[in-house]
């Protein structure tokens, strides 16, 4: 009996196909100017990974911040602090990984939201905790954001294309509004709208829910459509 040997093969890789990003905000030109600059003098020793775990840790940071402005004030400015850094850190990360040429498609797209996801929770977390705001608001302002990275990842999914902003808005631009949100609280934590007194945070707040509610629903339709078109039943 004659014995034939094979190759051991290897667990297989899956096929993986980088989404196309879809980055038109008000500030994404000079944004990525400044980051590809960032990138290119950041030090060897500190990676992406490194820069994931300053944002998300800003991120926190800044949720902790709105928590302990309920008794000192002064923490508004101390959070304006830890949202530049969080924007440092979850924007530049993947940045160094192109200009470095070193990216994890799978993994850096994975880590990085899911570290988003967790990030939201407790910056929202701490707003809610601030008195600056109605805590429905709040989590309400969370559930709309979750469902509105729901709606981009399904996108990225079956489309290929992964948004990174919606009518120009991106995560640089709430950053940019909630730094100038805290700057306004600090003279002006309550509004008159028609005669009535409400909170700043609590007209910001729902403004911003209508906001992401409406882009959602657009962008349902629209890539909705778009699916059927290109998987139009003859």
């Amino acid at each position: 009996m004659s014995t034939q040997t094979y190759p051991r093969l290897g667990p297989k890789q899956p096929s993986f196909i980088p989404a196309t990003r879809l980055q038109q905000s008000f500030v994404a030109a000079a944004e990525k100017k400044t980051l590809v600059w960032l990138a290119r003098r950041t030090p060897g020793w500190i990676n992406s990974d490194h820069l994931t775990l300053l944002g998300f840790a800003a991120q926190c940071l800044a949720g902790v911040c709105y928590a302990l402005a309920r008794w000192n004030r002064s923490m508004l400015l101390l959070g304006i602090i830890f949202l530049a850094l969080n924007w440092l850190g979850d924007s530049l990360d993947g940045t160094l990984a192109r200009v470095r040429n070193c990216q994890r498609p799978r993994y850096g797209f994975y880590v990085d939201h899911i570290v988003d996801t967790f990030a939201a929770f407790f910056l929202m977390g701490g707003i809610a905790l601030s008195g600056y705001i109605h805590p429905a608001i709040a989590f309400g302002m969370l559930i709309a954001f979750l469902m509105l990275s729901i709606e981009a990842y399904l996108a990225t999914y079956t489309l290929g294309q992964f948004q990174l902003s919606y009518w120009r808005f991106s995560p640089t631009e709430i950053r940019l509004l909630l730094a100038a949100g805290n700057l306004a609280l600090l003279r002006w934590p309550t509004t008159k709208i028609l005669g009535a007194q409400f909170r700043l945070l609590d007209v910001g707040g729902v403004i911003g829910i209508a906001g992401m509610a409406l882009m959602l629903i657009a962008s349902a339709i629209q890539h909705t459509r778009t699916l059927y078109r290109e998987e139009k039943i003859s």
